[in-house]
């Protein structure tokens, strides 16, 4: 197995892309993007991670990566391609299905297919049906195409944070799950090329599986986080309190609440179950339900905390959907901003402020800006850089010392010191309407 075709340039693929081709790999990525391709080849980056442009720029420079817009001849072909969902939470699997059909005019016995794109579970087994019917020479005689094909194919997923990810593809434990035996050894030899960690060789339909269950779990422990944040806050109680003296028992561990679940991960992949077992998927669904709903609650209470303001403005302090990270797909923080830009419309300014993104079609401000003036600071991200804050010298910024955070991550005490009102959710300092 010396030469692999990635398909799919993006916050996987093309960690994933690097890392082989730095490790004696041929690598030939493959993204339908030309402007992406034009990036990759000039040895540049196109996504913010730490440590990749050094990575890519080494494997270009090398010869060992090289970018196009379709498919090369290889060895071994992984498909890291996205797998959204729509307005109905249904999973999109048409980047799955159109990259399998991309590659298959190349394959040939002996070939190993690699899904890295989370899925739903059964999928492998789909995509060799797949291609067993666009491919018949490739079906052993007298054999079941999803069993015996003479191609090999696994799924792989990866379990990675944005900001960590190379350290994370190399360190993390990894499961491979083969369509068969041999396939999964094959998958198990390919990555041990590349990965420290342990790597736990499994069935195609369970490493499926193992993967949405990871992010069902924290998604389900959040969304009972959020839930008991909302009757605290009714209560009168502190859930931050509630959640640190619970979490001194020995077998219980909440997550933290928030504004709301985002990313890539956590607050898709538990849709890939309930749209397969939408009859039996009962407490997945009704956590996600929560977690949704959780921009809508904050934005209620900040619009319960500016009840009586003429023309207030909010500085909204974050936009990613996660801490220290540009990415700000399925961002609850975006959520909320947006939000109350629809509550408030032209009787209020809402600005936001993240200085981790970089994507220009985010109306951002600079941190100054935003909190010029500002009637209430709004924190929904829990930036390092947040963290640090002088709230004596943001107290000569804004126009009223008010602040709601969303994320329990000031310095409440200081805050409250330098003639702030602090509000945090969930601490039941003001009941939710």
């Amino acid at each position: 197995m010396n030469s692999i075709c990635v398909v799919g340039l993006g916050y996987i693929g093309l960690p994933t892309a690097s890392l082989f081709a730095n490790n004696g790999y041929k690598v030939f990525g493959v993204d339908i993007n030309a402007k992406v391709v034009e990036t990759i080849n000039a040895g540049k980056i196109h996504i913010n991670e730490v440590g990749l442009r050094t990575l890519v720029e080494a494997a270009v420079r090398s010869g060992h990566l090289i970018a196009a817009t379709s498919p090369n001849k290889a060895d071994v072909y992984i498909i890291a391609v996205p797998t959204p969902f729509g307005s109905e939470k249904q999973p999109d699997l048409s980047f799955v299905f159109d990259s399998v059909k991309e590659i298959i005019p190349f394959l040939e016995p002996g070939n190993l297919v690699i899904l890295e794109s989370t899925i739903p579970p059964g999928t492998t087994k789909k995509v060799a049906k797949f291609i067993a019917r666009q491919r018949p020479d490739l079906i052993k005689e007298g054999k079941r195409p999803d069993e015996s094909l003479k191609i090999l194919i696994a799924h792989c997923p990866e379990r990675v944070l944005p900001g960590q990810i190379l350290k994370e593809l190399v360190g993390n434990d990894r499961v491979v799950g083969g369509l068969d035996e041999l396939s999964g050894k094959r998958a198990e030899g390919l990555y041990g090329s590349i990965v420290s960690g342990n790597i736990y060789r499994t069935d195609a339909t369970t490493a499926e599986m193992v993967k949405l269950s990871e992010n069902t779990f924290r998604d389900v422990n959040i969304s009972l986080s959020n839930e008991l944040a909302l009757i605290c806050q009714k209560l009168g109680v502190n859930i931050w309190e509630i959640i640190s003296l619970a979490n001194k028992h020995p077998r219980v561990k909440f997550l933290n609440p928030g504004p709301g679940v985002g990313g890539h991960c956590i607050a898709v992949d538990p849709w890939f179950i309930v749209s397969e077992f939408p009859e039996d998927a009962k407490v997945i669904r009704s956590a996600r339900d929560r977690n949704d709903m959780m921009p809508g609650a904050v934005a209620r209470q900040t619009f319960d905390l500016l009840r009586g303001e003429n023309n207030p403005k909010v500085a909204c302090l974050g936009g990613s959907y996660k801490a220290n990270v540009g990415d700000w797909r399925n961002s609850p923080a975006i959520d909320v901003y947006k939000l109350l830009q629809k509550k408030f419309g032209d009787s209020a300014t809402i600005e936001l402020n993240d200085m981790y993104i970089v994507d220009s079609s985010l109306p951002l401000k600079p941190l100054d800006a935003v909190l010029s003036q500002a009637t209430l600071i709004l924190l929904l991200v829990d930036h390092d850089d947040y963290k640090l804050l002088d709230p004596v010298v943001v107290g000569e910024l804004v126009s009223r010392k008010k602040v709601f955070d969303t994320r329990n991550t000031l310095d409440r005490k200081k805050w409250q010191a330098a003639g702030f009102e602090v509000h945090i959710l969930g601490d039941g300092s003001k009941p939710l309407l």
